[in-house]
Protein backbone atom coordinates (compact mmCIF):
# COMPACT_ATOMS: atom_id res chain seq x y z
CA UNK A 1 0.00 0.00 0.00
CA UNK A 2 1.53 3.24 -1.11
CA UNK A 3 -0.60 5.50 1.07
CA UNK A 4 0.05 6.54 4.64
CA UNK A 5 -2.18 7.54 7.56
CA UNK A 6 -5.33 6.32 5.84
CA UNK A 7 -7.83 7.44 8.43
CA UNK A 8 -11.40 8.72 8.33
CA UNK A 9 -11.51 12.49 8.20
CA UNK A 10 -12.32 14.38 11.40
CA UNK A 11 -16.15 14.24 11.70
CA UNK A 12 -16.32 18.03 12.04
CA UNK A 13 -14.64 18.47 8.66
CA UNK A 14 -16.24 15.44 7.00
CA UNK A 15 -19.66 16.90 7.83
CA UNK A 16 -18.98 19.73 5.39
CA UNK A 17 -19.31 17.26 2.50
CA UNK A 18 -21.80 14.73 3.86
CA UNK A 19 -22.32 12.00 1.27
CA UNK A 20 -25.14 9.49 0.85
CA UNK A 21 -27.53 10.73 3.55
CA UNK A 22 -29.88 12.90 1.49
CA UNK A 23 -33.10 11.17 2.61
CA UNK A 24 -32.30 11.39 6.32
CA UNK A 25 -31.22 15.02 6.01
CA UNK A 26 -34.39 15.93 4.09
CA UNK A 27 -36.52 14.35 6.82
CA UNK A 28 -34.68 16.36 9.48
CA UNK A 29 -35.08 19.62 7.56
CA UNK A 30 -38.79 18.96 7.08
CA UNK A 31 -39.28 18.26 10.78
CA UNK A 32 -37.38 21.45 11.65
CA UNK A 33 -39.38 23.57 9.20
CA UNK A 34 -42.66 22.26 10.60
CA UNK A 35 -41.63 23.03 14.17
CA UNK A 36 -41.86 19.38 15.22
CA UNK A 37 -38.22 18.89 16.15
CA UNK A 38 -37.69 16.35 18.94
CA UNK A 39 -35.43 17.62 21.72
CA UNK A 40 -33.35 14.42 21.65
CA UNK A 41 -32.29 12.15 18.79
CA UNK A 42 -30.69 8.72 18.96
CA UNK A 43 -28.67 8.08 15.81
CA UNK A 44 -27.90 4.38 15.42
CA UNK A 45 -26.13 2.16 12.90
CA UNK A 46 -23.14 -0.12 12.48
CA UNK A 47 -19.73 0.86 13.79
CA UNK A 48 -17.85 3.10 11.36
CA UNK A 49 -20.93 3.96 9.32
CA UNK A 50 -20.64 7.72 9.92
CA UNK A 51 -23.03 8.45 12.78
CA UNK A 52 -20.85 11.12 14.40
CA UNK A 53 -20.27 12.85 11.07
CA UNK A 54 -24.01 12.84 10.42
CA UNK A 55 -24.69 14.29 13.88
CA UNK A 56 -22.23 17.11 13.16
CA UNK A 57 -24.06 17.84 9.91
CA UNK A 58 -27.37 18.19 11.77
CA UNK A 59 -25.61 20.49 14.23
CA UNK A 60 -24.41 22.59 11.29
CA UNK A 61 -27.99 22.90 10.06
CA UNK A 62 -29.23 24.13 13.44
CA UNK A 63 -26.29 26.48 14.03
CA UNK A 64 -26.26 27.84 10.46
CA UNK A 65 -22.79 26.46 9.86
CA UNK A 66 -23.21 24.47 6.64
CA UNK A 67 -21.13 26.96 4.69
CA UNK A 68 -17.48 26.30 5.49
CA UNK A 69 -16.61 29.98 5.11
CA UNK A 70 -19.38 31.34 7.32
CA UNK A 71 -18.42 32.47 10.85
CA UNK A 72 -20.46 29.65 12.40
CA UNK A 73 -19.10 27.11 9.93
CA UNK A 74 -15.52 28.04 10.73
CA UNK A 75 -16.13 27.84 14.48
CA UNK A 76 -17.70 24.39 14.22
CA UNK A 77 -14.75 23.14 12.17
CA UNK A 78 -12.30 24.60 14.69
CA UNK A 79 -14.21 23.16 17.69
CA UNK A 80 -14.71 26.66 19.11
CA UNK A 81 -18.45 27.20 18.63
CA UNK A 82 -19.83 28.23 22.02
CA UNK A 83 -23.30 26.78 21.33
CA UNK A 84 -22.02 23.30 20.46
CA UNK A 85 -20.93 20.87 23.18
CA UNK A 86 -19.38 17.49 22.40
CA UNK A 87 -19.03 14.49 24.71
CA UNK A 88 -16.98 11.47 23.72
CA UNK A 89 -14.69 8.98 25.36
CA UNK A 90 -11.25 10.52 25.66
CA UNK A 91 -8.24 8.81 24.10
CA UNK A 92 -5.38 7.92 26.41
CA UNK A 93 -2.24 8.46 24.33
CA UNK A 94 -0.05 6.82 26.96
CA UNK A 95 -2.11 3.62 27.10
CA UNK A 96 -3.05 3.79 23.40
CA UNK A 97 -6.72 3.16 24.02
CA UNK A 98 -10.01 4.94 24.57
CA UNK A 99 -11.30 5.62 28.05
CA UNK A 100 -13.51 2.78 29.29
CA UNK A 101 -16.61 4.89 29.84
CA UNK A 102 -18.39 8.22 29.78
CA UNK A 103 -18.69 9.35 33.39
CA UNK A 104 -21.12 11.48 35.36
CA UNK A 105 -18.88 14.56 35.30
CA UNK A 106 -19.14 14.53 31.48
CA UNK A 107 -22.94 14.68 31.73
CA UNK A 108 -22.92 17.28 34.50
CA UNK A 109 -20.98 19.49 32.11
CA UNK A 110 -23.79 18.95 29.56
CA UNK A 111 -26.35 20.12 32.11
CA UNK A 112 -24.33 23.27 32.86
CA UNK A 113 -24.00 24.01 29.14
CA UNK A 114 -27.71 23.55 28.39
CA UNK A 115 -28.88 25.97 31.04
CA UNK A 116 -26.60 28.70 29.81
CA UNK A 117 -28.00 31.34 27.48
CA UNK A 118 -27.16 30.62 23.85
CA UNK A 119 -24.31 32.92 22.80
CA UNK A 120 -25.78 33.51 19.35
CA UNK A 121 -29.45 33.62 20.35
CA UNK A 122 -30.27 30.31 18.71
CA UNK A 123 -30.01 26.62 19.42
CA UNK A 124 -27.71 24.95 21.93
CA UNK A 125 -26.59 21.61 20.56
CA UNK A 126 -25.08 18.64 22.41
CA UNK A 127 -23.43 15.68 20.67
CA UNK A 128 -22.80 12.52 22.73
CA UNK A 129 -20.81 10.05 20.68
CA UNK A 130 -20.96 6.40 21.74
CA UNK A 131 -23.76 6.93 24.25
CA UNK A 132 -23.71 3.22 25.14
CA UNK A 133 -20.41 3.87 26.96
CA UNK A 134 -22.10 5.94 29.67
CA UNK A 135 -21.81 4.28 33.05
CA UNK A 136 -24.90 3.94 35.24
CA UNK A 137 -24.46 7.27 37.04
CA UNK A 138 -23.87 9.13 33.78
CA UNK A 139 -26.92 7.50 32.18
CA UNK A 140 -29.14 8.46 35.11
CA UNK A 141 -27.85 12.04 34.97
CA UNK A 142 -28.65 12.22 31.25
CA UNK A 143 -32.10 10.78 31.88
CA UNK A 144 -32.90 13.70 34.20
CA UNK A 145 -31.91 16.11 31.43
CA UNK A 146 -34.12 14.30 28.92
CA UNK A 147 -37.07 14.32 31.31
CA UNK A 148 -36.99 18.14 31.63
CA UNK A 149 -35.21 19.49 28.55
CA UNK A 150 -34.63 23.24 28.34
CA UNK A 151 -36.10 25.12 25.40
CA UNK A 152 -34.09 25.68 22.21
CA UNK A 153 -31.78 22.79 23.11
CA UNK A 154 -31.14 19.65 21.07
CA UNK A 155 -29.23 16.51 22.05
CA UNK A 156 -27.86 14.08 19.46
CA UNK A 157 -26.78 10.70 20.82
CA UNK A 158 -24.96 8.23 18.60
CA UNK A 159 -24.73 4.53 19.36
CA UNK A 160 -23.59 1.34 17.66
CA UNK A 161 -25.24 -0.69 20.44
CA UNK A 162 -28.48 1.06 21.44
CA UNK A 163 -29.60 -2.05 23.32
CA UNK A 164 -27.05 -1.18 26.00
CA UNK A 165 -28.78 2.12 26.72
CA UNK A 166 -31.43 2.44 29.40
CA UNK A 167 -34.88 1.79 27.85
CA UNK A 168 -36.05 5.06 29.43
CA UNK A 169 -33.35 6.95 27.54
CA UNK A 170 -34.28 5.29 24.24
CA UNK A 171 -37.97 6.06 24.80
CA UNK A 172 -37.25 9.77 25.22
CA UNK A 173 -35.33 10.06 21.95
CA UNK A 174 -36.47 10.04 18.37
CA UNK A 175 -34.54 7.19 16.79
CA UNK A 176 -32.91 7.50 13.39
CA UNK A 177 -31.07 4.48 12.02
CA UNK A 178 -28.38 5.03 9.39
CA UNK A 179 -28.25 2.26 6.80
CA UNK A 180 -25.07 1.09 5.03
CA UNK A 181 -24.00 3.32 2.14
CA UNK A 182 -23.89 2.04 -1.43
CA UNK A 183 -20.63 1.41 -3.29
CA UNK A 184 -20.73 4.71 -5.16
CA UNK A 185 -21.07 6.69 -1.93
CA UNK A 186 -18.18 4.82 -0.29
CA UNK A 187 -16.07 5.31 -3.42
CA UNK A 188 -16.80 9.06 -3.44
CA UNK A 189 -15.91 9.39 0.25
CA UNK A 190 -12.58 7.62 -0.23
CA UNK A 191 -11.64 9.54 -3.36
CA UNK A 192 -12.55 12.85 -1.74
CA UNK A 193 -9.75 12.30 0.75
CA UNK A 194 -7.42 10.16 -1.33
CA UNK A 195 -7.84 11.03 -5.03
CA UNK A 196 -4.81 8.91 -6.01
CA UNK A 197 -6.26 5.57 -4.92
CA UNK A 198 -6.06 3.04 -7.73
CA UNK A 199 -9.04 1.15 -9.08
CA UNK A 200 -7.56 -2.07 -7.68
CA UNK A 201 -7.28 -0.56 -4.20
CA UNK A 202 -10.87 0.64 -4.37
CA UNK A 203 -12.18 -2.69 -5.66
CA UNK A 204 -10.35 -4.57 -2.91
CA UNK A 205 -12.25 -2.79 -0.14
CA UNK A 206 -15.70 -2.02 -1.55
CA UNK A 207 -17.03 -5.55 -1.18
CA UNK A 208 -15.65 -5.97 2.33
CA UNK A 209 -16.59 -2.52 3.62
CA UNK A 210 -20.31 -3.42 3.78
CA UNK A 211 -21.34 0.20 3.37
CA UNK A 212 -19.18 1.47 6.23
CA UNK A 213 -16.72 4.31 5.48
CA UNK A 214 -14.84 3.60 8.70
CA UNK A 215 -14.34 -0.03 7.74
CA UNK A 216 -13.23 1.00 4.25
CA UNK A 217 -10.50 3.22 5.70
CA UNK A 218 -9.37 0.41 8.00
CA UNK A 219 -9.15 -2.00 5.08
CA UNK A 220 -7.07 0.44 3.07
CA UNK A 221 -4.75 0.87 6.05
CA UNK A 222 -4.16 -2.92 6.20
CA UNK A 223 -0.72 -2.80 4.61
CA UNK A 224 -0.24 -5.63 2.09
CA UNK A 225 -3.40 -7.31 3.38
CA UNK A 226 -1.58 -8.52 6.49
CA UNK A 227 -4.65 -8.71 8.74
CA UNK A 228 -6.80 -10.24 6.00
CA UNK A 229 -4.14 -12.96 5.62
CA UNK A 230 -4.26 -13.59 9.39
CA UNK A 231 -8.02 -14.09 9.14
CA UNK A 232 -7.64 -16.57 6.25
CA UNK A 233 -5.06 -18.59 8.16
CA UNK A 234 -7.27 -18.59 11.26
CA UNK A 235 -10.21 -19.98 9.30
CA UNK A 236 -8.04 -22.61 7.61
CA UNK A 237 -6.78 -23.80 11.00
CA UNK A 238 -3.23 -23.70 12.34
CA UNK A 239 -1.09 -25.19 15.09
CA UNK A 240 -0.60 -23.53 18.49
CA UNK A 241 2.77 -21.96 17.66
CA UNK A 242 1.35 -20.39 14.49
CA UNK A 243 -1.56 -18.98 16.53
CA UNK A 244 0.91 -17.10 18.72
CA UNK A 245 2.64 -15.75 15.61
CA UNK A 246 -0.68 -14.58 14.19
CA UNK A 247 -1.55 -12.80 17.43
CA UNK A 248 1.85 -11.09 17.49
CA UNK A 249 1.37 -9.94 13.88
CA UNK A 250 -2.08 -8.53 14.64
CA UNK A 251 -0.95 -6.58 17.69
CA UNK A 252 1.95 -5.02 15.77
CA UNK A 253 -0.41 -3.49 13.20
CA UNK A 254 -2.06 -0.14 13.86
CA UNK A 255 -5.76 -0.85 14.56
CA UNK A 256 -4.93 -4.51 13.88
CA UNK A 257 -7.03 -5.83 16.76
CA UNK A 258 -10.18 -4.03 15.67
CA UNK A 259 -9.76 -4.87 11.98
CA UNK A 260 -9.01 -8.54 12.68
CA UNK A 261 -12.24 -8.92 14.65
CA UNK A 262 -14.21 -7.04 12.01
CA UNK A 263 -12.95 -9.24 9.16
CA UNK A 264 -13.22 -12.44 11.19
CA UNK A 265 -16.83 -11.72 12.16
CA UNK A 266 -17.66 -10.91 8.52
CA UNK A 267 -16.12 -14.20 7.41
CA UNK A 268 -18.01 -16.22 10.06
CA UNK A 269 -21.27 -14.49 9.13
CA UNK A 270 -20.78 -15.44 5.47
CA UNK A 271 -19.81 -18.99 6.43
CA UNK A 272 -22.95 -19.39 8.55
CA UNK A 273 -25.12 -18.04 5.74
CA UNK A 274 -23.62 -20.44 3.18
CA UNK A 275 -24.09 -23.44 5.48
CA UNK A 276 -27.67 -22.42 6.22
CA UNK A 277 -28.43 -22.18 2.49
CA UNK A 278 -27.11 -25.73 2.09
CA UNK A 279 -29.32 -26.88 4.95
CA UNK A 280 -26.34 -27.79 7.09
CA UNK A 281 -26.91 -27.96 10.83
CA UNK A 282 -23.29 -26.93 11.28
CA UNK A 283 -24.39 -23.33 10.68
CA UNK A 284 -25.52 -23.24 14.33
CA UNK A 285 -21.93 -23.85 15.50
CA UNK A 286 -20.69 -21.01 13.31
CA UNK A 287 -23.37 -18.64 14.61
CA UNK A 288 -22.43 -19.51 18.19
CA UNK A 289 -18.76 -18.83 17.41
CA UNK A 290 -19.70 -15.52 15.75
CA UNK A 291 -21.73 -14.46 18.80
CA UNK A 292 -18.92 -15.37 21.20
CA UNK A 293 -16.32 -13.46 19.18
CA UNK A 294 -18.56 -10.41 18.91
CA UNK A 295 -18.99 -10.51 22.69
CA UNK A 296 -15.23 -10.91 23.22
CA UNK A 297 -14.52 -7.84 21.13
CA UNK A 298 -17.07 -5.72 22.97
CA UNK A 299 -15.94 -6.84 26.42
CA UNK A 300 -12.27 -6.28 25.60
CA UNK A 301 -12.78 -2.57 25.06
CA UNK A 302 -15.39 -2.17 27.77
CA UNK A 303 -13.38 -3.88 30.52
CA UNK A 304 -9.85 -3.34 29.19
CA UNK A 305 -9.12 -7.06 28.83
CA UNK A 306 -5.73 -8.35 27.73
CA UNK A 307 -5.80 -8.26 23.92
CA UNK A 308 -3.32 -11.10 23.49
CA UNK A 309 -5.41 -13.45 25.66
CA UNK A 310 -8.63 -12.40 23.90
CA UNK A 311 -7.12 -13.02 20.45
CA UNK A 312 -5.90 -16.47 21.50
CA UNK A 313 -9.36 -17.28 22.83
CA UNK A 314 -10.93 -16.14 19.55
CA UNK A 315 -8.51 -18.32 17.55
CA UNK A 316 -9.27 -21.31 19.76
CA UNK A 317 -13.00 -20.72 19.30
CA UNK A 318 -12.63 -20.75 15.51
CA UNK A 319 -10.35 -23.80 15.53
CA UNK A 320 -13.16 -25.84 17.10
CA UNK A 321 -15.22 -25.34 13.96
Amino acid sequence: MSHHALEPQDPRLASLTLIGRDTAVAMFRKTLAEGRLAHAWLITGDEGIGKFTFAFYLARILLKGENEQSPSGRRISAATHTDLFVVERGYDEKRQRYRNEIVIDDIRAVNTFLYRTAAEDGWRVVLIDGAEWMNRNAANALLKILEEPPSRAILFLTSSAPGRLLPTIRSRCRQLELKPLNHEAIKTILLTQYPNLTSDELASVLLSAHGSPGKAFSLLADKNGTIAQCVRQTLEGCHALREYEIVETILKQENGFSLFFTLLCDALYNMARQRALRGSRACVDVVNAWEKIMRLRSETERFNLDKQEVLLEALTCVSRL
